[in-house]
């Protein structure tokens, strides 16, 4: 994948880790939407997505009338569906853009992340957690180190995110390590 978008709850959490321009060395462009800027409140995550947008790193993705109309339907229907955890319009934009985009989701919520299994009109759509994206720095050697644990320890440690433990053990036996 060249192409990233990422929501306001990725971006929040991965501003807060030492290693996070990682994720440049994984993708050619990681947008953020309009609307996912909106939300950010914490200086220090504001500061790193100016900069990064200022390097051409990230870029600004502004939501066009066809990924509105998606992302509002995918708003609605996910709020129809029992069990599955509502989508907000900004995580939404992020869902649509990857389907007619091709772009690869980054989000940590979680009803993004059942919205892609449960809606058929998101067959096909990439979403990675910021899991995946440590997994895949490690695989590609971006990120060296010979315990892939302590580097998804630092990451909880510093971001005060908690990965699924069965999600991580699970990366953690596929890395082999």
């Amino acid at each position: 994948m060249e192409y990233a978008i990422a929501d306001t709850c990725f971006l929040i959490d991965w501003a807060l880790w030492k290693r996070r321009d990682v994720i440049f060395d994984l993708f050619k462009v990681v947008f953020t939407p309009e609307l996912v800027l909106r939300e950010v409140r914490s200086e220090r995550t504001l500061e790193w997505i100016t900069d990064m947008l200022t390097r051409g790193s990230l870029a600004l993705f502004t939501e066009t009338p066809d990924i509105l109309d998606i992302a509002r339907s995918l708003v609605e229907r996910s709020r129809m569906i029992p069990g599955l955890r509502g989508v907000d319009l900004p995580e939404a934009v992020c869902l649509a853009t990857g389907k007619l985009r091709g772009y690869l989701v980054l989000t940590e919520n979680r009803g993004a992340l059942m919205a892609v299994d449960l809606l058929e009109e998101l067959r096909g759509v990439k979403v990675w957690r910021a899991l995946e994206v440590i997994a895949e720095a490690l695989r590609r050697d971006i990120i060296k180190t010979s315990n892939p644990r302590v580097i998804f320890k630092e990451y909880e440690d510093e971001t005060h995110h908690r990965f699924p433990r069965r999600d991580l053990e699970a990366i953690l036996n596929e890395l082999g390590r």
